[in-house]
């Protein structure tokens, strides 16, 4: 594990962690959504966010896992972490995350991710994490304009961001949408609620069989095999919690 044993985790406020997201994050955008955010401290410098809040869609993803209540899911919706962090930083992170919501947030049953293998990666740090595989879809959200921006569609098709063109809906002329795929984990914080899963698990090496693995924004000509995971192989508000507290 090396350093990343010594790396703090602990709540920060949305500004600071909207902030090194727009910094770290390939997007550069942030979720206005969320609600939950940590910070990863090391030697008294933070160098990674992982923002969590509720699903943008929750009508569609609420269903996934029988019987959950509406307030029972959390998506985290940016998961950021500079370059200079030592290896195995994120899936340290995350496991010492799941344990935070875990405490502070019982109500909570699992969560649900996205990783974007259109334009970074194929979620090798979600199955380093005890994240399940549940669904790769080719993309349809994401387009890039003539002048080469990557946006979401609905920019120009939903509602608000429609007023925001004057009115005027539909993907603009010279768009494109962008190959490949999008995938979907989930992490169960209650490991009885895999029990309910509505959909199946899909083997790691499905990734690899569809030729749709990525990493860092590019496309991996052979899977490097999937990370062994957990279950088997800038200011906070609140206390600092150690990455080496138990439960």
């Amino acid at each position: 594990m090396g350093r990343a044993k010594d790396i703090i985790v602990k709540p920060i406020a949305s500004k600071d962690a909207n902030r090194i997201v727009k910094r770290l994050h390939y997007s550069g955008k942030i979720v206005n959504n969320s609600q939950l955010h940590l910070g990863a401290f090391l030697d008294g410098k933070c160098g990674g966010v992982m923002q969590f809040g509720p699903s943008f869609d929750k009508r569609r993803i609420q269903p996934l896992v029988k019987d959950t209540g509406w307030n029972q899911f959390l998506e985290l919706n940016r998961l950021a972490f500079a370059d200079w962090l030592p290896r195995n930083s994120e899936s340290r992170c995350i496991a010492y995350a799941m344990r935070f919501i875990k405490k502070h947030y019982p109500h909570v049953k699992w969560i649900i991710s996205f990783a974007d293998a259109t334009q970074c990666g194929d979620g090798t740090i979600y199955r380093a994490s005890g994240f399940k595989l549940t669904g790769i879809t080719k993309n349809s959200s994401m387009i890039r304009l003539e002048d080469g921006s990557v946006v979401a569609s609905m920019t120009y098709t939903k509602g608000k961001h429609i007023l925001k063109q004057g009115g005027r809906a539909g993907i603009p002329k010279g768009a494109t949408k962008l190959p490949d795929y999008q995938l979907r984990y989930i992490y169960f914080i209650d490991k009885s609620a895999l029990d309910r899963l509505t959909v199946p698990v899909i083997p790691f090496a499905e990734i690899e069989a569809r030729g749709i693995s990525m990493y860092k924004g590019k496309k991996r000509v052979k899977h490097c095999g999937d990370a062994p995971g957990f279950q088997s192989g800038e200011g906070g508000s609140n206390p600092t919690h150690s990455l080496q507290k138990k439960g």
